[in-house]
């Protein structure tokens, strides 16, 4: 019995050794976590999709016209350069970026940035995205690249803070742009309009004969008109002293501005709410307005619609503003934890470089941010642009971000859209001061 009892006890040893020996093999240690990138260094290697292909996901507003045949143009240029990267276009409609900036903010509040985005260089740029800590800087692609000796001065501390870079300018656009129709005015013997008197008087004119002296769209091109007619009323000076803090929002010539806004208001079509940027510029290459005020990408589109500067269409400084170039600028951004970051550096590279810039701006409708851009691939408005850029008195919007941060510029929005409503001057007013005491530098 002690024999078979210590048989048992050895064949138990063995077959504990056995299945030790069987057993599956000890994972190693789990890998200490590494210590986070810098945000300056966007070298992170790209995800890839399951097909092993590399992707790079680019969001912005630009759907229609112009604007979408700039984008495709651009995108062509980066698709020859970077074959094996796929492009996924995430523009979102919106005019100004309304609806596009609102899905954005969820994605970003969701911790589901796309890979590179459209921003306005500004206060929207440095207000927003830099104080969220949601972009990083791009100071190595500017060395890299050379931007810095081919960018314009002027736009550089606009994206930038503290020494650091953070996005890549594409364009330059003009906002104080007064589009007309010439046959229309020709049929009315009205000269186009330098003052703002003038262009009441021309619109007295207009308005008598039946015709509709101004084509308005949606809240934001009644925002877009505000500030053209700030400019036009106050002067370069006094107008970027609204955003300084030297210019009181309550004083009687910001009230004379206020006033001149109320009556062009008068002027225009009553279908405004419903009706697009887009569609309103039509009215008037259409003969069915005579005056529209918006930015340049407005020539983009008439081209598009196969108009013709000059005959169908033609342009002036918003009167009260010659001699000022009331700028914005669209520029793209890197995404702090980008997806891909590698395709996101990649579409960086093509939205600097003078061959991405020259496909897309001549059919946007913008000139170059790059000041080496061959002048000649742009059409006649363009390059009246390109000498006024060069020219003018610079001076920066509201409505596209350049001035105010997004707080202080959507309670002149709110303030703005009960105004459109009530018509009481002294109320906006009221409430600009108090926008600019909540948000501004009139704390």
């Amino acid at each position: 019995m002690k024999r078979l009892s210590l048989t048992l006890l050895g064949l138990l040893m063995i077959f504990t050794i056995v299945l030790s020996a069987c057993g599956t093999t000890p994972t190693s240690a789990p890998a200490q976590p590494t210590a986070p990138q810098e945000a300056s260094q966007p070298t992170n290697p790209p995800s890839q999709p399951s097909g092993g292909k590399q992707q790079v996901e680019v969001f912005s507003w630009w759907t229609g016209g112009g604007e979408a045949a700039g984008l495709e143009a651009m995108i062509k240029v980066f698709k020859a350069q970077y074959p094996d990267i796929e492009f996924i276009n995430a523009a979102v409609a919106g005019g100004a970026g309304t609806n596009a900036r609102a899905v954005l903010a969820s994605r970003l509040q969701a911790g589901d940035p796309p890979d590179s985005w459209q921003g306005h260089a500004g206060q929207e740029l440095i207000g927003t995205y830099v104080a969220g800590n949601q972009i990083q800087p791009l100071n190595d692609l500017y060395e890299s690249e050379g931007w810095l000796e081919v960018m314009p001065e002027t736009l550089i501390p606009l994206i930038s803070q503290d020494g650091k870079i953070y996005s890549v300018p594409v364009n330059i656009h003009r906002a104080n742009v007064l589009w007309y129709n010439p046959k229309i005015l020709k049929e009315n013997n009205i000269n186009v309009p330098t003052t703002i008197d003038e262009w009441f008087a021309a619109m007295d004119t207009l308005k008598a004969a039946g015709v509709t002296p101004l084509a308005l769209g949606e809240q934001w091109t009644k925002m877009h008109l505000l500030e053209t007619v700030l400019l036009g009323t106050l002067g370069p000076d006094a107008y970027n002293g609204l955003w300084n803090g030297k210019t009181d929002w309550g004083s009687p010539e910001v009230k004379v501005a206020l006033q001149n806004f109320a009556k062009l208001l008068t002027y225009a079509n009553s279908d405004s709410a419903s009706l697009s940027w887009q569609d309103a510029s039509q009215l008037v290459v259409n003969g069915d307005a005579a005056f529209n005020v918006m930015g340049d990408w407005a020539e983009g589109y008439f081209r598009e619609l196969g108009k013709t500067p000059q005959v169908d269409y033609g342009w002036a400084p918003v009167p009260g503003t010659a001699g000022t170039f009331q700028f914005l600028s669209d520029s793209f951004v890197l995404a702090a934890g980008a997806p891909h970051p590698d395709g996101a550096i990649a579409w960086l590279k093509i939205a600097g470089s003078k061959a991405g810039q020259e496909a897309f701006n001549p059919v946007k409708g913008s000139i170059c941010a790059r000041i080496d851009c061959d002048k000649s691939l742009f059409g006649e408005y363009l390059q009246s642009a390109m000498n006024d850029w060069a020219t003018n008195t610079v001076v920066g919007s509201l409505t596209h971000g350049v001035v105010a941060n997004d707080s202080w510029k959507s309670e002149i929005d709110t303030a703005l859209g009960l105004f459109v409503q009530n018509g009481d001057v002294d109320a906006f007013q009221a409430a600009l001061v108090a926008a600019c005491k909540s948000s501004g530098p009139c704390k």
